[in-house]
């Protein structure tokens, strides 16, 4: 079975991630993502690794912490199944975050990791 996603905890490691990685916005939230490099030694080759942030322009902190919590529901499901492992990702909440269709933010989700060519096919049963 996958693991759930690690987290990013530290301003330098969100910071890395805008830099050095891509990124992709939908209605919903933006993705950002980069590939670790094999110098981090004290992280895990196929570790998935996540950040979430959303900022102040979304509403006051009731809002933005019911936002920040449907990301993290909708991250774990999409990432377990089709994350690519070796990476860290920055999930940012969007205005339209906490009153978007669950089902929605999911379909951002996965079409943002298409569309950054990270998108990881399930594999089949017998496998």
């Amino acid at each position: 079975m996958v693991e759930a996603p690690k987290r990013l905890k530290y301003r330098r490691q969100f910071l890395h991630v805008a830099r050095k990685g891509q990124k992709y916005a939908t209605p919903g939230l933006v993705l950002q993502a980069r590939k670790r490099s094999q110098l981090d030694p004290e992280i895990g080759k196929d570790e998935i690794r996540v950040g979430y942030t959303v900022s102040r322009k979304v509403g006051k902190a009731v809002l933005r912490n019911r936002a920040r919590r449907r990301l993290r529901a909708a991250t774990e499901i999409v990432l377990k199944e089709h994350g690519l492992g070796g990476y860290d990702y920055v999930v940012i909440g969007r205005a339209k975050t906490p009153g978007r269709q669950f089902g929605a933010l999911i379909e951002d989700l996965d079409f943002a990791l298409k569309k950054l060519g990270i998108w990881k096919d399930k594999p089949q049963k017998g496998q």
